[in-house]
């Protein structure tokens, strides 16, 4: 078992010290997932990836709500799933009559810009991807390894416990089923 693997289990059995030796081992690689996931955000972001990575690790190693890692790769793939919501949360709040709803910040050197939010295109996908998901779940975490975590066709045959083929279909099929959804 690698370390991080045996961290994890130490977790699971509610070693609270644990998550302090976790921390170090996978900062690079959640940061790392992070700043592809913020990179895709609309620039001028308050959250940053550093942020991200926190939030999303407080969810993962709760103590006392001690949860099963059957590896490194299903730790990262959770990691992943976390801060999907983490974003989609925060771009819901965004989209809320309380904090202007829809209403877009005009700059006035530029003019009127006609251009879909990337908030907008975020709760789209969620939505398309949880209907995905009660259709077919395999399909849909594929997109979740795929897309958010950035995995690749083997990383996610591996995190999934299927052939690398199998994802490869199943990715082709969920981006063709997502885009007709989402169009």
């Amino acid at each position: 078992m690698s370390d991080v693997t045996q961290i994890l289990s130490q977790i699971e059995d509610g070693d609270g010290q644990a998550a302090e030796k976790l921390l170090p081992l996978v900062y690079d690689e959640l940061r790392k997932l992070a700043a592809e996931k913020m990179a895709q955000e609309k620039p001028g972001q308050t959250l940053q990836a550093t942020a991200l990575v926190h939030e999303a690790y407080i969810r993962l190693v709760d103590v006392e709500k001690a949860q099963h890692w059957d590896s490194r790769g299903h730790f990262f793939a959770a990691a992943a799933e976390a801060m999907r919501k983490i974003l989609v949360d925060r771009a819901r709040r965004k989209v809320r009559l309380k904090r202007g709803g829809d209403l877009r910040r005009q700059e006035l050197d530029d003019g009127l810009i006609a251009a879909a939010g990337i908030h907008d295109d975020l709760l789209q996908l969620d939505a398309a991807l949880e209907e995905l998901e009660k259709r077919d779940a395999r399909k849909a975490q594929v997109v979740k390894l795929r897309y958010f975590a950035g995995l690749t066709v083997e990383e996610a045959a591996a995190a999934l416990g299927v052939s690398p083929s199998t994802v490869d279909r199943d990715w082709t099929y969920a981006r063709a089923w997502l885009f007709r959804k989402m169009t």
